[in-house]
């Protein structure tokens, strides 16, 4: 018997699930009644960089957008970009963050499992996923992976900015590995770096004695910089 020829457009069967998603409502509870600790006033760093440097072009996705920091960065360089999360109040405050900044940027409710469905016709050239992949477990990993590819041109760039798993830090810590097997299990997407980076977040209270550093502080963290390309 054979088997029916593997379509990209489909997820990768998942392996053995041993990895939870973070629930989804712990963000949105976050941003309701307190200031979050990967939010810290400003793009992150690596971002930052990554415009500098022209990796970031044509239309551009902003997933799990939060308060907005970088959806109002490329917005106000001149980019077409937007900003989703699946949290309201998320996205809320990142309206009234754009107003604060005088920036028109676009910000809108939406599941990242569901891009394609969510946000129709819209594609995209160039995808900025700081902190999001990370968050997803095993289960729902291969369903982001396709839902990028869903919402990407072919030969469109998505930045992965993860928490890494080599050395100390908070919050969901991920080893390489898991980037490379995610992407490189879809036919779909080709993975042309991995590359050790910082992560700036604000020390939550319960890692603060682990850390040595005091509860609020700002604390740059191993991190993860991906570079994948849809083929």
């Amino acid at each position: 018997m054979t088997s029916r020829p593997k379509n990209p457009s489909e997820p990768a069967e998942p392996t053995e699930l041993t990895v939870p998603t973070v629930p989804f409502s712990t963000f949105d509870e976050a941003y309701e009644t307190g200031t979050p600790p990967w939010v810290i006033g400003e793009p992150q760093p690596a971002v930052v960089e990554l415009e500098r440097s022209g990796a970031i072009r044509g239309t551009v996705l902003d997933p799990g957008c939060g308060l907005g920091e970088h959806t109002i960065l490329l917005a106000g360089l001149g980019y077409d970009v937007l900003g989703v999360d699946f949290a309201p109040h998320a996205v809320e405050l990142a309206r009234k963050n754009a107003a604060a900044h005088g920036v028109r940027a676009r910000f809108r409710i939406a599941d990242a499992l569901r891009l394609p469905e969510e946000l129709g016709e819209e594609i995209f050239d160039t995808v900025v996923d700081s902190a999001l992949f990370h968050v997803f477990g095993d289960e729902d990993r291969p369903a982001y992976v396709n839902s990028l590819y869903g919402a990407c041109r072919p030969g469109a760039v998505v930045h992965v900015l993860a928490l890494s798993d080599r050395g100390p830090g908070f919050g969901p810590q991920i080893s390489d590995t898991v980037i490379r097997d995610a992407f490189g299990a879809h036919p779909g997407w080709e993975l042309e770096s991995v590359e050790p980076s910082t992560y700036g977040g604000l020390v939550p209270a319960e890692a603060a004695e682990r850390l040595g550093v005091r509860a609020g502080e700002r604390l740059d963290v191993p991190a993860w910089l991906a570079r994948v390309r849809r083929v």
